[in-house]
């Protein structure tokens, strides 16, 4: 499917796609987006027709509903679908829509808000390279992005996905560290925001592996080391590893209760 300057549906609702389910939320979409977009409220059959793409953002437990509504499955015909729902495989939708409809499974996260997300693509063999192309494009927007096989993408949700949370609670943790020793709330949350999101960017930027940095800062008998050590006693590499693999064992049922 040729897409040139394609016309692109989104689906359902969630910090991830436009959220498009009440007059309200559509006015707040017009008042961003202007004429550069329609809104078209509780007409998802009107809207899949006239799309080339649709971005299906609902919540994995009603995708089966929204994809099976009358007039659905045929206006879906030929068209490229991109998926956002954690745990719903690219087989189980498949079930849903004509065997002409292309699947792109896509996992962003949160920070896709202010476009420093991570996005994982997946598709099967048969989605053609444009329709692929477009597809990195339009999350590379966003963030940065990166096609993985389907069978990571659990893991990609326990870990990024997840991962954000995870990082607040570190974030706001180090912050408390700092007002313990009397640093102002917001001074504390700034410094500590930045020292994750620089050393974050050191690693991103340079390719160093974190334990060289980490090495870097940690002179013999210093303050560094002594905090370490305490971290180390707090198991802290193993509880947030072990977050990742819980997260991603959810992440792995949550398409299960969706049946073909």
């Amino acid at each position: 499917m040729p897409l040139q300057k394609p016309i692109v549906c989104v689906l359902g609702c969630g910090t991830m796609g436009v959220a498009i389910i009440s007059e309200e939320s559509a006015k707040k979409v017009k008042g961003v987006f202007g004429d550069k977009v329609t809104v078209l409220c509780g007409a998802n059959l009107a809207a899949v027709r006239e799309a080339d793409v649709v971005l299906l953002c609902t919540k994995p437990q009603v995708a089966k509903h929204v994809l099976t509504e009358d007039g659905i499955y045929d206006a879906l015909q030929n068209k490229l679908l991109i998926s956002i729902l954690a745990g719903l495989t690219i087989d189980q939708i498949k079930a849903w829509v004509p065997a002409s409809t292309k699947i792109i499974r896509a996992m962003p996260n949160t920070p896709c808000m202010i476009r420093q997300g991570m996005t994982v693509l997946s598709c099967p063999s048969n989605v053609e390279e444009d329709e692929k192309a477009f597809a990195y494009w339009v999350f590379a927007t966003l963030g940065r992005t990166k096609f993985l096989d389907e069978k990571h993408l659990d893991t990609v949700t326990g870990l990024s996905g997840s991962g954000p949370a995870f990082a607040c609670v570190v974030l706001e943790a180090l912050a408390d560290g700092g007002v313990m020793m009397g640093l102002p709330r917001q001074a504390a949350l700034e410094l500590a925001a930045q020292a994750l999101k620089g050393t974050a960017e050191m690693v991103l930027m340079t390719g160093l592996h974190p334990a060289a940095i980490k090495d870097s800062v940690t002179t013999p008998a210093g303050c560094t080391i002594a905090g370490l050590l305490t971290m180390e006693d707090g198991k802290i590499r193993s509880t947030l590893a072990r977050a990742v693999e819980e997260a991603a064992k959810v992440a792995s049922t949550l398409g299960k209760s969706q049946k073909k």
